[in-house]
């Protein structure tokens, strides 16, 4: 048996693996060193608990998920940004069924809390992501927002509405991107 793991990250592909085939309840200690074919302690040398290495095995997928590939275009719009978005939440939860409503309750007591920040963390980078399209979009109307329907709140309420999607596992956006696009663009005559 290896007694040393080449890296961290190397732990975290495992742990992305065993998620995809067993579950979340694979990830654990034990089962992350025999699948990675060293001891426990080599596990402790880069993660000082259970709970650590389910919160970083959590944001590992969640920056598998939502990450650009190579192959993946920069959206160039914010509407397209948000098409994309969702269909990155319908393609992780084929490739991890069950993560974005399961992963949140192997957090428990104290483990919880961090859990949490870990989860405003992500959707925190996810706003501020959507808010940088936005502002960079040179499609969008000069006279879309004011000073009450700002940038910042109209990417809070798009936001609120992919989570609510998320939550649901409902992937047709159709409808709020035809609502951003009432909301943000010039609609021309039929």
């Amino acid at each position: 048996m290896n007694t040393v793991v080449t890296s961290r990250e190397a732990i975290l592909n495992v742990s992305r693996e065993l998620v995809i085939t067993q579950g979340w309840a694979a990830v654990n200690i034990r089962t992350v060193a025999a699948a990675c074919n060293v001891s426990v302690g080599s596990i402790y040398n880069y993660f000082s608990s259970k709970s650590d290495l389910i919160a970083a095995a959590v944001e590992s997928v969640w920056c598998d998920i939502f990450h650009f590939s190579e192959n993946t275009r920069d959206p160039d719009s914010f509407s397209g940004c948000v098409e994309w978005v969702y269909d990155s939440m319908k393609k992780g939860d084929e490739k991890y069924p069950g993560f974005f409503t399961l992963h949140s309750m192997n957090f428990i007591g104290k483990e919880k809390q961090s859990g949490q920040q870990l989860m405003a963390r992500s959707w925190e980078h996810m706003q501020k992501e959507l808010y940088t399209v936005l502002m960079s979009d040179k499609n969008v109307r000069s006279d879309a927002f004011d000073d009450i329907f700002t940038p910042e709140k109209f990417v809070e309420i798009i936001f609120s509405l992919i989570i609510s999607s998320l939550l649901q596992r409902s992937y047709d956006c159709s409808g709020i991107l035809g609502m951003i696009r009432r909301v943000l663009y010039t609609v021309k005559d039929k």
